[in-house]
């Protein structure tokens, strides 16, 4: 059964990872970058599925043969469904890391909130078409700001509501978190072997910050040095979620310092919000129409 650790969890304690395969999305910078270091200094091969193939090149040559780089835009579901068309072979992971924080109102090229259908459709009709080709888990990407975050279901890419930047996002990431636990809870109902982990970074500092074009960009960046642990140590819950063998499906992972906001990588809780069974299945049917993509579970 799996134990936590008192002492500190670092990128030496990710287990060998030679014949995995990766896909880390959102890979050219940040907490994505982090991750794909990390994973193929412990041996994996690693798919950088990336937006700007140009930096996503320029961090393959970095990392040596090990990664390689896919075009993958989340805001664009025609370029999800062509990464998934052209991606060869299994994958023994899938993170879904890529995201936007508190940006100004836009919509994708499917008309969806920008900040929702990043961080959470893209990823949700990524995971559903490449689930047969992965063999063993998903890694989701949530946020502390899931705890202010309320599901508008009937509303979900602010067609009526009056739109808020911060309310968008922790919309998102609760959405995130409610898709990895109700991904598990179908992977158990199926009887599958996959499982479905959340992990969060607590507060690091990436070049998330400071893109709200607002005064709040000014805030953050004296905020931010301050009280922000670096986005090496930020990536730490993810490979932990990614890597541990015996981890066991559902578990949300992030730091243990005071409010989660930094520390040593460990399990930990979620508002009652997020286990939500009713919410988590009408969102995920939501999901399902927005993109039109359906699991084969």
């Amino acid at each position: 059964m799996f134990r936590t650790s008192p002492a500190p969890w670092t990128t030496a304690d990710i287990p060998p990872q030679q014949g995995r395969t990766v896909i880390v999305t959102g890979a050219t910078s940040g907490l994505g970058l982090e991750t794909a270091r990390a994973l193929v200094h412990a041996g994996a091969r690693v798919v950088l599925a990336v937006r700007n193939t140009t930096r996503g090149e320029e961090i393959a040559a970095e990392l040596g043969g090990a990664a390689s780089v896919r075009r993958l835009d989340l805001a664009d579901l025609t370029s999800v469904r062509e990464f998934a068309a052209g991606f060869e072979g299994t994958a023994d992971v899938l993170v879904n890391n890529a995201g936007l924080m508190a940006v100004p109102f836009s919509r994708t090229a499917d008309g969806f909130e920008t900040q929702l259908g990043v961080n959470f459709l893209g990823h949700f009709a990524l995971t559903g078409l490449l689930a047969d080709r992965i063999t063993e888990r998903v890694v989701t990407l949530s946020s502390l700001a899931h705890r202010m975050g309320r599901i508008g279901v009937d509303d979900l890419n602010f067609e009526r509501r009056r739109y808020e930047r911060w309310t968008a996002y922790g919309q998102s990431k609760l959405a995130c978190l409610m898709f990895a636990y109700e991904l598990e809870h179908r992977f158990v109902a199926a009887g599958s072997r996959l499982r479905s982990m959340a992990a969060h970074p607590g507060l690091s500092s990436t070049n998330l910050m400071g893109r709200t074009e607002s005064f709040q960009d000014a805030v953050m960046s004296v905020f931010t040095p301050l009280v922000a642990q670096p986005a090496s140590t930020g990536a730490l819950p993810t490979l932990f979620a990614s890597t541990v063998p015996d981890l066991p499906g559902g578990a949300y992972i992030g730091p243990d310092g005071i409010g989660e906001a930094r520390g040593n990588p460990r399990p930990v809780g979620s508002t009652a919000a997020s286990h939500d069974r009713r919410m988590q299945r009408a969102l995920w049917e939501r999901a399902e129409e927005l993109t039109r993509v359906t699991y084969p579970l």
